[in-house]
């Protein structure tokens, strides 16, 4: 019980922290399917939530549902569908953001050692030029990046330990985002007209500590991020300029805390803080504060 109030008081300190959260433009949380417990069943539902507190004054409530469908002890194919509400001094924007479909193979376990590997899609729903009153928005405020992307990840299963990496490929660029500082009145965001972003990779390691009862899971995990080259915008000349200091390496310590009601269902909560950050992230990810909470019914 001690060491349970101990990790609970620990997840609260680092609600406090500030965190730049993930990348995210989905890679963290696509890892998600290779981490599932409860293969047994066919079908998972998850429905989540997360909040967080972003550039300048901004509020996000970011709410997605996924749904898992295992066909065999080998193969699963999840779908997502994730929801955004941005608001700030600029006024308040909801909007669907994207959809993802996600395969995921699990090869047969030896010594103890069980590899898997995923390949998926993330498809937008906007073109990320969302508008208030006729007026361009900063990409702090779109639910979406406007890139259809390619994921390509792996995991490695020891024990306790699962360590994954992940590619994020943006293939098809639809972004006609329309955003220029100069005309925004503030210098809280970056130019992001026409914007173009480069390709992420992920590197992850997970711990998982199981009580007696099995009831309390707990995963510290840490995650490196790196952003392969620089973004890119269309300036007032109508010249592409890259963003510096878009390019680097982010560094986040993450905490999740599983309670399991049943074999069937599960409430769980998750908190992150950077160690490490990118200089300019003008994708509008950045995060001061983020606290998700996610409940999974498997049948």
């Amino acid at each position: 019980m001690k060491k349970i109030l101990l990790v609970f008081g620990l997840i609260l300190s680092v609600n406090y922290m500030s965190s730049q959260g993930c990348s995210d433009a989905g890679i963290c949380s696509v890892n998600h399917s290779f981490q599932s417990d409860e293969k047994q069943f066919k079908n998972t539902l998850e429905f989540a939530t997360i909040y967080s507190l972003g550039e300048a004054d901004l509020v996000y409530f970011s709410p997605y549902i996924s749904y898992t469908k295992r066909f065999n002890e080998r193969f699963s194919f999840t779908s997502k569908v994730t929801f955004s509400t941005a608001n700030g001094s600029f006024g308040t924007r909801s909007q669907f953001g994207d959809a993802f479909v996600i395969g995921n193979y699990t090869f047969k376990e030896k010594n103890k050692k069980q590899w898997s590997v995923l390949t998926g899609f993330k498809f937008p729903f906007t073109a990320s030029n969302l508008k208030i009153n006729g007026n361009s928005l900063p990409l702090d405020y779109q639910s979406s990046l406007g890139t259809i992307d390619l994921f390509l990840g792996t995991n490695l299963n020891y024990k306790r330990w699962d360590f994954n990496a992940a590619l994020q490929l943006p293939i098809v660029n639809l972004n006609k985002n329309s955003y220029f500082k100069e005309y925004g009145g503030t210098d809280d965001f970056s130019s992001t007209n026409l914007f173009e972003r480069k390709p992420d990779a992920l590197v992850r390691a997970t711990y998982s500590i199981k009580t007696v009862n099995k009831k309390f899971t707990f995963k510290p995990n840490v995650l490196f991020i790196y952003h392969l080259e620089e973004d890119s915008f269309e300036n007032i000349f109508g010249q592409r300029e890259n963003i510096k200091g878009s390019e680097g390496l982010t560094v986040n310590g993450n905490l999740i805390t599983s309670y399991a009601f049943t074999k069937q269902s599960s409430v769980e909560l998750s908190v992150a803080t950077p160690f490490v950050v990118r200089d300019i992230r003008p994708d509008g990810l950045t995060r001061s504060f983020v606290l998700g909470l996610q409940y999974q019914y498997s049948f």
